[in-house]
């Protein structure tokens, strides 16, 4: 059984920083690009940031510079750096998991509340 779980939401003032973790089990992780998606009430869910098997890593122009996508093959978990958080970076953010090779095999986690608010 595959699970995505995400940790390390919460509420942070404007300008503070948070660092989500993904913990994947049931897959062969190395061979998944993974990456971060938010979906903000009324609005359309959006990929934040990606990063493939081979390290190569991309991300929404709104969060460049601010937001880095990292992950450990080794603790099979993808992480998301967030600094200097602004109030409409405030969403639901989901871990995503798609197979390099196979698009049948993609998975999500079950999201995390990010609120950046004073």
């Amino acid at each position: 059984q595959v699970q995505l779980v995400e940790s390390g939401g919460g509420l942070v003032q404007p300008g503070g920083s948070l660092r989500l973790s993904c913990a994947a089990s049931g897959i062969i992780f190395r061979l998944y690009a993974m990456g971060w998606y938010r979906q903000a009430p009324g609005k359309q869910r959006e990929l934040v940031a990606a990063i493939h098997n081979n390290g190569y890593t991309n991300s929404a122009d709104s969060v460049k510079g601010r937001f880095t996508i990292s992950r450990d093959n080794a603790k099979n978990t993808v992480y998301l750096q967030m600094n200097s958080l602004k109030p409409e970076d405030s969403a639901v953010y989901y871990c995503n998991a798609h197979h390099i090779a196979t698009a049948a095999r993609e998975y999500w986690g079950q999201g995390t509340q990010v609120t950046v608010s004073s």
